[in-house]
């Protein structure tokens, strides 16, 4: 038995449903349903029952929730305890974050020189478990989260850009209808890594009637435009870049995408008070990542 396996039933018996913890969780159902097997197999006992359309606790397993909520506790108390004092902010992120963050980073040291921030790489799975446990004070992310302990804040929108090679049929276009982009493969990372984003690219293909069409998965970082110059067989990566980061690449041509846009948030524990040094932090990224954002972050929470 492990913590795994113990935040995976709880999400399933929270949620009623495998396929909804999965998504919550940020795995496959299959995934989901193993561990909660070995989970059984361990405990010699079945925790939900599987016989009716909605998934329903058994008498153990209605005994085990108070228990596994308590053990998790205990885990993210666990967390604190090891955390570092708070004289210092810790952000997560992927390196696609990473050049916008330097300048908001380096306006909260020149104003508050006594705080030390540091700027964590990990996938998107590992940025929320992050700030859940109080490994890390903020997590930033495309999209949204919803998920018990945490809420969002809303930073700005960002456009989504296509990056082709130069010699792409669609590179000689400044922009790019979604309906003329459903002839290509896409080019992302993978969908465990990155699922937020694959919803939004979706969500907005259905929109315009269209279903979007996915090249091999890529490496979850930069990497992508090197894809597209040295892999004749693959199309286009569509990212949520700022067009002149995109812009900068040697031979690549980064294209509006219309409609297509998503959210930048920032990820906190639910009912965290702010000090006024990540207060500060957070506008100033709404600022640096999202440069056209006139108004302040919205705060909004999970359930």
């Amino acid at each position: 038995m492990d913590f795994r396996q113990l935040r995976y039933f709880l999400a399933v018996g929270e949620e009623s449903s495998f396929s909804r913890a999965a998504e919550r969780c940020f795995i496959s159902q299959s995934a989901i349903s193993h561990q909660i097997a070995k989970l059984e197999h361990e405990l010699g006992t079945s925790l939900f029952d599987r016989s009716t359309r909605s998934v329903k606790l058994t008498a153990a397993g209605l005994r085990l929730m108070p228990i596994a909520s308590e053990v998790l506790g205990l885990e993210a108390r666990a967390f604190e305890v090891a955390t570092e004092p708070r004289d210092s902010i810790r952000i997560t992120a992927n390196m696609s974050f990473a050049t916008q963050s330097l300048d908001a980073i380096s306006q909260v040291r020149e104003r508050y020189p006594h705080i030390d921030v540091e700027f964590v790489i990990k996938d998107f799975t590992d940025r929320v478990n992050a700030v859940a446990s109080g490994e890390a004070d903020l997590a930033l992310i495309r999209g949204e989260v919803d998920r018990p302990g945490l809420e969002t804040v809303r930073l700005g929108i960002e456009d989504l850009v296509v990056v082709t090679s130069s010699q792409h049929p669609l590179s000689a276009f400044s922009t790019v209808d979604l309906g003329e982009l459903a002839h290509y493969p896409l080019l992302l990372p993978p969908r465990s890594s990155q699922v937020l984003l694959h919803r939004v690219i979706e969500d907005a293909f259905v929109e315009v009637g269209r279903r979007a069409r996915f090249g091999p998965s890529i490496a979850s970082d930069h990497t992508a435009t090197l894809e597209v110059l040295t892999n004749a067989r693959l199309d286009g990566a569509l990212r949520q870049y700022r067009r002149r980061d995109s812009e900068q690449r040697a031979q690549v041509h980064a294209r509006e995408t219309t409609p297509a846009s998503g959210a930048v948030c920032g990820v906190v524990r639910t009912g965290t008070v702010p000090t006024p040094e990540l207060e500060f932090l957070v506008q100033a990224l709404a600022h640096s990542i999202v440069p056209a954002v006139d108004t302040p972050p919205v705060r909004g929470s999970g359930n």
